[in-house]
C-alpha cells in the first residue's frame, strides 16, 4: 500500500485485526497468546536496563578506536543483554555457543550465500542445546518464580501444551528480533549523524532526536503485513481472503505530503511543532511491537554511550539501504577518537 491514507487504514482498522500478528508465524495459537509473550519478554529487557547501561560503559572503554559496523552492532549490543537473553547462572557452555552464533552471523541477515552457509552449519547444535535447556527448565519449575531472563519469560508465559521445540524457535526468533534489530538501528544512527555531521563539533542533536530521526529516515523493518480476514474491495481492488496487504514504514517516513522535507536526514525536525507525519518504526495499531519503547530505549542507550566524550568520524560510509528483508546499513568504518581532558590552569601561588 503506497497510498499513505490507505496503508493506516490498513494498521489501524480491526477488520485487519482479527486474527494473529504474522511475526510471530503459527507458533503461537491466538493474538491473546502472542500478547502474553510478548509483555512477558518486554518486562524482562526493561528490568535489565540500568544494567545494559553500566555495561555499555564498560564495553566501549574497551572498543578499539576504529570498529566495523555494522556488524559491531549486534556484537555489541549482544555483549550487553547476554545476562537478559540467557542467565549467568545457565550452563556454561550454552552460553558459550550462543556468543559464538552470534560471532558467527546468527542475527545478521546475511547478503552471500557463504555468510549464510556458516550460519546454518551453527544453527543444530545451538538449536538442540536451547531445546535440552527449555526441557530441564520446565522439569525443574524454574519458570514459575522470578523470570530470571528472556528464556524463562518465554517459557512461563507460553500456553500450556506449548512444545520443548516451538518454545526454542519463539526464544530464538526474539533473541534474533532483540540482538539484531537494536544494532542495526544503532548502526544506523551512528552513520547517518557521522555522514549529515562535520567532524569535530559535537552533534548538535539530542541523541533522543538523532535516535527518532534515523528510525524514520531508515527504518529497520521494510515491510510488515496485515491478513485480509475475508473478500472485500479496498482501495478500488477486490482481495481474496487470506491476501497479505503490506505497508512499507519507509514509505510512509517519506511521503512528502505528511513529512517536511522527507528526503532529508534532521533530526531537529522533531523539536518542531507539527513537522512529524506517520512514525512506525515498530509498526502501529493493534499488532505494535510490545517493546517499542524498552528497543528506543536500548538503541539511544548505545549511541549515547559511544559518543560520550569521544568524536566520531566514519569512513566507506553511504545511506543507500542494502533490503534484503529488513533495511541494512552497508559497511562503513567507525573512528572513535576520545575527547583531550582540558587541564585546570594554575594560577601563581597555586591557586
Amino acid at each position: 500500500m503506497r497510498d499513505t491514507e490507505l496503508a493506516l487504514t490498513v494498521l489501524h482498522d480491526p477488520v485487519f485485526h482479527t486474527g494473529v500478528s504474522t511475526f510471530f508465524g503459527d507458533m503461537l495459537p491466538s493474538r491473546p497468546a502472542q500478547i502474553a509473550v510478548g509483555h512477558a519478554v518486554r518486562n524482562v529487557m526493561r528490568a535489565h536496563l540500568p544494567a545494559y547501561r553500566q555495561c555499555l560503559a564498560e564495553a566501549v572503554v574497551r572498543l578499539g578506536p576504529v570498529t566495523q559496523w555494522p556488524d559491531a552492532g549486534p556484537s555489541l549490543v549482544y555483549r550487553c543483554t547476554a545476562d537478559a537473553l540467557l542467565h549467568p547462572d545457565a550452563p556454561p557452555a550454552l552460553r558459550r555457543l550462543m556468543a559464538k552464533a552470534v560471532a558467527g552471523g546468527l542475527t545478521a541477515r546475511q547478503r552471500y550465500m557463504w555468510q549464510r552457509a556458516r550460519v546454518e552449519l551453527l544453527r543444530p547444535g545451538l538449536m538442540t542445546a536451547i531445546n535440552e535447556q527449555v526441557r530441564n527448565r520446565r522439569a525443574e519449575g524454574s519458570a514459575a518464580g522470578e523470570l530470571r531472563d528472556v528464556l524463562d519469560a518465554v517459557i512461563g508465559s507460553c500456553p500450556e501444551g506449548t512444545t520443548d521445540r516451538t518454545v526454542t524457535d519463539l526464544y530464538v526468533l526474539l533473541f534474533q528480533s532483540i540482538v539484531g534489530n537494536i544494532g542495526y538501528a544503532v548502526a544506523w544512527s551512528l552513520l547517518l549523524a557521522c555522514m549529515h555531521h562535520p567532524p569535530g563539533p559535537p552533534w548538535p542533536w539530542a541523541t533522543e532526536s538523532l535516535v527518532r530521526e534515523a528510525g524514520r529516515h531508515r527504518p529497520f523493518v521494510w515491510m510488515v503485513g496485515r491478513p485480509v480476514p475475508h473478500a472485500l474491495e479496498f482501495g478500488g481492488l477486490s482481495f481474496a481472503p487470506g491476501t497479505i496487504l503490506s505497508v512499507s514504514p519507509y514509505l510512509l517516513h517519506h511521503d512528502a505530503r505528511r513529512w517536511d522535507r522527507p528526503e532529508l536526514f534532521r533530526p531537529e525536525r522533531w523539536n518542531e511543532p507539527g513537522g512529524q507525519g506517520p512514525y512506525l518504526p515498530f509498526s502501529t495499531g493493534p499488532f505494535t511491537c510490545a517493546g517499542a519503547a524498552v528497543a528506543h530505549s536500548l538503541i539511544t542507550e548505545a549511541v549515547t554511550a559511544l559518543a560520550q566524550d569521544a568524536h566520531l568520524t566514519v569512513s566507506g560510509g553511504d545511506a543507500r539501504p542494502v533490503v534484503s528483508g529488513s533495511v541494512l546499513p552497508r559497511p562503513f568504518a567507525l573512528r572513535r577518537a576520545l575527547k583531550t581532558p582540558v587541564r585546570p590552569t594554575l594560577t601563581k601561588g597555586g591557586d
